[in-house]
């Protein structure tokens, strides 16, 4: 078997199109390989799908193909260009093995994108040696085309958050289908327009703001009266992420509070943030310590943290009346947090 005829069947070329030749460069470590397509040879145009059309000229190409063991590949063919007889115009044929306008094999895309689901671009660009800006290219293309087919008619469950992108409160906000656990939408920011934002992409993807029965979401203004202007029909749950990171951001403040006049406090600020059994012999000797002393106001904020916490463990029957006696308890307990 010629090696023609091996990388032919390698790259699953069908007629009109073949492997003219093969050429290795030593000095790049690079391999060639370039294709032609059989002369008198016709196409489909490109734009309306007429069969048989005449080649009216050629324009030379190269793509970028997968690496044949640690060699990089190129593929190099002419290009034909048809003058269709129904419409009446010249049209760049599509090749087989890549898509029209990239500079990329189908397979080199689809190994990027397998790549990109893994790790950052960055790590992408140095695995397969292409600068980062073609990356993102190929993976803004295949990203957007795959948005474009999105059905969003079934989602009733969203939750919304909101993420630093990069230093100087630069922020992305990421709307999620909280029953699939997919993304489904993500914009700059995280202020009032958000909601708005989605609304107009979530409807444009066949979703109804109607059939959305649950937001989560943490305690942002701009959310709470986002949901309550576009999905008044909502209900709104603070995720427990959030509303668990207040709580401890509480006891750590009467914790730094009461250290003033308990010294022992100083230096213990994760002691009161880790469950307990994470804790080394140390600091549970610290804890309980402290614990035992009646008075101590930040033994009284960790176990009202604690007692909050069970909450979450409890039937959802039984949670509201859990909430409102603990609710009691926190606005009696003469604690300004």
């Amino acid at each position: 078997m010629k090696n023609t005829d091996l990388f032919q069947l390698a790259l699953g070329l069908t007629a009109p199109w073949y492997v003219v030749s093969t050429r290795f460069n030593a000095e790049y470590q690079e391999l060639h390989i370039t294709i032609d397509f059989i002369p008198g040879s016709e196409f489909t145009c490109a734009t309306c799908a007429e069969a048989d059309c005449k080649v009216h000229d050629t324009k030379e190409k190269t793509w970028r193909h997968l690496n044949f063991f640690q060699h990089k590949c190129f593929i190099h063919a002419r290009v034909p260009r048809t003058k269709c007889h129904r419409c009446g115009k010249v049209h760049q044929v599509t090749v087989p093995w890549s898509r029209p306008g990239s500079g990329f094999t189908l397979l080199f895309e689809a190994y990027v994108m397998e790549l990109a689901k893994e790790m950052p671009v960055n790590a992408v660009s140095r695995i397969v040696h292409e600068h980062d800006s073609l990356i993102w290219r190929i993976v803004h293309h295949y990203v957007h085309q795959a948005r474009q087919e999105e059905n969003f008619a079934s989602v009733s469950k969203v939750s919304v958050d909101e993420t630093a992108r990069a230093k100087g409160h630069k922020y992305v906000s990421i709307v999620m289908d909280a029953e699939a656990r997919r993304v489904i939408f993500a914009t700059e920011g995280k202020g009032a327009d958000v909601l708005p934002k989605f609304m107009e992409d979530f409807q444009t993807h066949g979703g109804c703001s109607e059939n959305i029965t649950d937001v989560c979401m943490d305690m942002s203004p701009a959310f709470i009266s986002g949901v309550e202007k576009h999905l008044p029909e909502a209900a709104i749950t603070f995720d427990k992420f959030h509303v668990i990171k207040l709580i401890n951001e509480a006891v750590d403040q009467v914790r730094r509070e009461e250290q003033i006049t308990m010294p022992e406090l100083k230096g213990t600020r994760y002691i009161w943030l880790k469950n307990k059994k994470n804790l080394t012999m140390k600091q549970k000797a610290v804890m309980e310590d402290v614990l035992s002393q009646r008075n101590s106001k930040t033994a009284r904020a960790y176990q009202m943290r604690l007692t909050f916490q069970e909450m979450y463990e409890k039937d959802p029957i039984d949670a509201p009346m859990f909430l409102k006696k603990w609710y009691f308890w926190a606005t009696h307990s003469r604690l300004d947090r």
